[in-house]
C-alpha cells in the first residue's frame, strides 16, 4: 500500500522508522507516495481559495477566480514536489560531511517522509481563517522537525550526536529552500502573475 507508513509515523514513528530502513522502497514506491501527499496542499488549497474564501481579519472572505486559483495550485504542486526533490538531494551530498554515503533512494525517503506532515496541514486550508492555518501549520513544522530528528540516526546510520548537528544542517537547508520559494514567488506576483480576485 503506498501510504502505508503515514500511520505509522504520527502513532509511533521510531518504529516506523526502523520500518523504513528495512525495506528501502523502490524509487517508483518514494516518487508515488511524495506525488499523491502533495496533492493535499494543492487541491485543499485550490478548493478553499476559488470556493470557500479566505478570511484575513474582518471583513468578507477573499476569494480567487477559478482559473487564478487553478494555476496557484498547479504551481504549488510542483513547487512541492520540487522542493523535496532538492531536500533529498542536498541531505546526499551533506551526508558525507557526516560519515555517511547513503543512496539516493535513502535520502528522498528521509525527505519524503519528513515532509508528509507539512502536506497534511493542507487539509487545515479547508477551514481558511489565517490564524488557524498557521496554528496547524506550526504544529506541522515543528512534528516534521521531530520526525527529522528521529530519523536521521535510523535512516542515515549516523550516531545520534553527529545525526543531530546533521539534521538541524538539514533544517537550515530546508528554511533556505521555503525562503527561495517564496522569494520565487514574490518577484513573479511582481512581473504580473498575480492572482485574479472574484467579485
Amino acid at each position: 500500500m503506498i501510504l502505508n507508513h503515514i500511520w505509522g509515523l504520527y502513532a509511533h514513528p521510531r518504529d516506523e522508522w526502523h520500518s523504513i530502513e528495512q525495506r528501502h522502497e523502490s524509487l517508483t514506491y518514494s516518487l508515488t507516495h511524495i506525488l499523491l501527499v502533495a496533492l493535499i496542499p494543492s487541491i485543499c488549497g485550490f478548493y478553499s481559495a476559488s470556493q470557500i474564501g479566505w478570511r484575513i481579519g474582518v471583513g468578507d472572505p477573499v476569494r480567487l477566480t477559478s482559473d487564478s486559483a487553478l494555476l496557484l495550485a498547479v504551481a504549488m504542486y510542483f513547487a512541492l514536489v520540487a522542493g523535496v526533490f532538492a531536500l533529498a538531494y542536498l541531505a546526499k551530498w551533506m551526508a558525507q560531511t557526516f560519515g555517511s554515503n547513503p543512496s539516493y533512494i535513502q535520502t528522498l525517503e528521509l525527505a519524503a517522509y519528513t515532509s508528509t506532515p507539512l502536506f497534511m496541514v493542507g487539509f487545515a486550508s479547508l477551514y481558511p481563517l489565517l490564524w488557524f492555518v498557521m496554528l496547524v501549520g506550526l504544529a506541522g513544522v515543528a512534528y516534521s522537525v521531530y520526525l527529522l530528528y528521529v530519523g536521521v540516526p535510523i535512516l542515515m546510520h549516523i550516531p545520534e550526536e553527529r545525526g543531530f548537528i546533521y539534521a538541524s544542517s538539514l533544517v537550515t537547508v530546508g528554511l533556505v529552500l521555503l525562503v527561495s520559494i517564496l522569494a520565487i514567488t514574490a518577484i513573479l506576483w511582481g512581473s504580473g502573475f498575480g492572482p485574479m480576485y472574484s467579485s
